[in-house]
């Protein structure tokens, strides 16, 4: 699999919702300084609650912007037999039947890709499975939690 095309359709995916938080902080922020949302009684919050909202929108927007700097920066490598998970790998993961497949990122969790026909879901290492899956190798059988419950899985490659 193509790792440094994954990579871009990552940084694609991220830049998509970035446009997306501009453009809301951008209305938000626009909705506060409203004339319309001025205050008309000391209950009226409107115009408080959109200058939150903006807020919120321009820290989550700078949020990305980490995360597309981090991917940017990140090294594609290629991990041989035996080599333990790290960022950067791409772990095919048996469980139940099915399999799944994860892109340990510097950030950005929860990110979903299609490449190569396969859905891919950017996790952290700092995610409960991102932990779970942090220094064990292709071949291993762990036994992992998945909310809340435990379940048999297989590690198919590491890549």
């Amino acid at each position: 699999m193509n790792k440094r095309a994954l990579i871009r359709k990552i940084i694609a995916r991220l830049t998509d919702e970035l446009a997306v938080y501009f453009r809301a902080a951008n209305a938000s922020r626009a909705e506060a300084t409203h004339e319309q949302s001025r205050a008309e009684g000391k209950y009226d919050t409107r115009g408080l609650e959109a200058s939150y909202l903006a807020r919120g929108q321009s820290k989550q927007a700078a949020e990305i912007e980490s995360a597309i700097a981090e991917f940017e920066k990140l090294a594609v490598r290629k991990f041989g037999d035996g080599e333990a998970i790290d960022p950067g790998a791409l772990v095919e993961l048996e469980t139940g039947g099915e399999h799944s497949f994860y892109f340990i990122g510097p950030r950005a969790g929860g990110t979903e890709v299609v490449h190569e026909k396969r859905e891919i879901l950017v996790i952290t290492p700092q995610s409960p499975l991102g932990e779970q899956l942090m220094g064990r190798k292709q071949g291993d059988q762990p036994q992992l939690t998945f909310g809340g419950m435990k379940q048999a899985a297989k590690i198919l490659s590491v890549t």
